[in-house]
């Protein structure tokens, strides 16, 4: 029954999906606090979900060979991060199943809303499990809060665009650790009636120090879509002394990984995990042959470059390779750094023989450069990469 009407299921993807954020929203104005809301207004949210319900249901029918493990997990730490409940669930597949109904009409009958329902409960169930695990680890109590209050210490300002917090607890109580690589929900209270909104940051210093830090890209809207909510009121809002509140830390990827050779390459704002990455690597495996690959406009929006030549002298095997598409005056001072100018060419990023890879930065640019390390021979479940938003690689 699923294969049958799969076809006509994905032709109205998104036109189902965003017919089910209206049922939904409108049932349960309160979910507007998990859901981000600048994806609703430029329509990525529901392209989203309608790819990924689509997706498992072809996954179900055999009809893609693609292993589900990896997102699965990748979807379970998000959610983990936003608080989402097991409850949720239902609330979601009742609004879901009969937007279905709304916008197929007389072709779901009775038999074929069972089939649809089936496959979203084999879904949804599959990833409570992942969640109660992860809440489990993480200490969160069963259907406990997610959030904790964390104090901010210092507010950085890195480039025109960007800046740092540095938090500690504001409990007094320890610092989790994490993984470089993972990354920790904001919650905050947008005022004026607009209500919460969450985001998530890469973690950007080391782990096991005392302190967290996250590094904030301003995010302002093109094309018509809106500045971002939460990036902005980080900016202009919030101060030394001031409290957030965040989530234990997320997220399936390491930036890391094992022994290996190092192949780090972000873009932009993505930096944030690789130069984690680093700071660890500096206090706990120095020889280690790390290659860092960074893509920005220009050396003055290159966030966090002030801390390379500290690393690279604690990291003797680190060679640096940065693609700016203005180099004028890019230089860094005291960093042995290759410097190109335009974009990102993925045939001549260092690559060393068996390297660990992770990416990081616009889905874009991680297909790009994805796509050329495994023409280039790199296996893929050699080459790690975060999504942030709605875009999933595959």
């Amino acid at each position: 029954m699923v294969t049958a009407t799969l076809p006509a299921v994905q032709a109205n993807g998104e036109a189902i999906t965003g017919r089910f954020y209206e049922r939904m929203f409108a049932a349960h104005p309160e979910l507007l606090n998990i859901f981000n809301r600048s994806n609703q207004a430029t329509g990525t949210q529901k392209a989203a979900l309608a790819g990924a319900v689509v997706a498992y249901a072809a996954h179900l029918t055999g009809g893609s060979a693609a292993p589900w493990g990896p997102i699965l997990d990748r979807i379970a730490h998000k959610h983990v991060s936003l608080g989402i409940t097991a409850t949720q669930y239902t609330v979601v597949g009742r609004h879901l199943m009969a937007a279905v109904a709304e916008v197929l009409g007389e072709a779901v009958t009775p038999e074929v809303a069972a089939a649809w329902d089936e496959v979203y409960w084999l879904l949804a169930c599959e990833l409570i499990a992942r969640e109660a695990r992860l809440y489990t680890e993480a200490g969160v109590p069963e259907n406990g809060p997610v959030w904790r209050g964390w104090r901010v210490t210092e507010k950085t300002v890195e480039t025109a665009d960007v800046v740092s917090f540095t938090l500690v607890p504001a409990d007094g109580g320890p610092v989790p650790g994490f993984t470089a690589g993972q990354y920790t929900s904001v919650a905050v209270d947008l005022g004026g009636g607009r209500g919460q909104q969450i985001r998530q940051y890469s973690l950007s210093g080391r782990p096991g120090a005392e302190h967290w830090r996250i590094t904030v890209k301003r995010v302002r809207g093109t094309a018509g879509a809106p500045d971002g909510m939460v990036s902005g009121f980080l900016h202009e809002r919030v101060a030394a002394g001031d409290t957030l509140r965040l989530s234990p830390p997320f997220g399936e990827v390491s930036a890391v990984g094992g022994e290996e050779p190092l192949l780090l390459v972000s873009a932009g704002i993505g930096l944030t995990p690789a130069m984690s990455a680093l700071a660890h690597l500096a206090a706990t495996d120095p020889e280690r042959p790390v290659t860092l690959v960074h893509a920005d406009r220009t050396g003055a929006a290159h966030a966090l470059r002030h801390e390379l030549p500290a690393l690279q002298e604690r990291l003797p095997n680190l060679s640096v390779r940065l693609w700016y598409e203005d180099a004028a005056g890019g230089e860094l001072p005291g960093v042995k750094a290759e410097i190109a100018e335009g974009l990102v060419d993925p045939a001549l990023v260092p690559l060393s023989p068996g390297a660990y890879v992770h990416l990081c930065g616009p889905v874009p640019f991680m297909a790009l450069v994805r796509g050329g390390l495994l023409c280039r021979g790199v296996p893929a479940e050699r080459i790690a990469y975060e999504v942030f938003g709605p875009g999933m690689l595959r």
